[in-house]
């Protein structure tokens, strides 16, 4: 049925039911929680990764190219103890794969690529943790691979092992954020003048 039928069967189905049920009030609830801390996210670098100019030679033509991956600083500074998840939200719209990578942007109709984030190394309020994912904010399983997709919520925990794994507050927060670039095949791209790659992501906190 299309949306406009389903939606139009709703009203007459309300306005039906009405006749029998009707009643004089309706209830409405606003609800949320204001958390009595913040948190600061920080990037080293001012979060930029600049590959400068890439001879087309040096991509392959008909396979994907990796580029050496580059690793910053990243800090989560919080006014006390906090339960929070890191969230990617990738700016160019169009050119990402749904469920891992963030992408650098199109030419035409083209994906120019796409890199994917990584992170390692975390130390929670100066002892090592461990990095932890959900797909939903409820369930979290150990991230063995350190990968973090697009689609996942990324947090850290302080249990030394499973099996039901959950979020730890955290005051300070450091890890290092791997971004590992790929280039799509050139003979794709048909290069005929300098083409700028320029991917761009916001990486927010997440209170739980």
């Amino acid at each position: 049925m299309p949306p406009c039928s389903r939606l139009f069967a709703l009203s007459l189905l309300l306005t039906a039911g009405s006749q029998v049920y009707a009643a004089s009030s309706v209830d409405l609830t606003v609800k949320g929680i204001i958390t009595p801390t913040a948190c600061t996210p920080n990037l080293s670098g001012m979060g930029v990764v600049d590959y400068g100019k890439i001879s087309v030679s040096d991509l392959h033509p008909d396979l994907i190219t990796e580029l050496p991956a580059t690793s910053l600083q990243m800090t989560v500074t919080c006014e006390g103890p906090t339960l929070f998840a890191l969230k990617g939200i990738d700016n160019s719209t169009g050119s990402i794969d749904p469920y891992n990578y963030y992408g650098l942007g199109m030419i035409g109709d083209k994906n120019i690529g796409s890199y994917h984030l990584m992170l390692t190394n975390p130390i929670a309020d100066g002892s090592p943790a461990t990095h932890i994912a959900s797909a939903d904010g409820d369930s979290w399983k150990n991230n063995e691979d350190n990968v973090w997709p697009v689609v996942f919520l990324a947090a850290f925990s302080d249990q030394p092992g499973g099996p039901l794994w959950a979020p730890s507050p955290i005051q300070a927060l450091s890890t290092d954020l791997v971004i590992s670039p790929l280039i799509s095949p050139t003979r794709r791209l048909n290069v005929l003048d300098e083409l700028p790659f320029n991917g761009s992501a916001t990486l927010e906190v997440k209170y739980l």
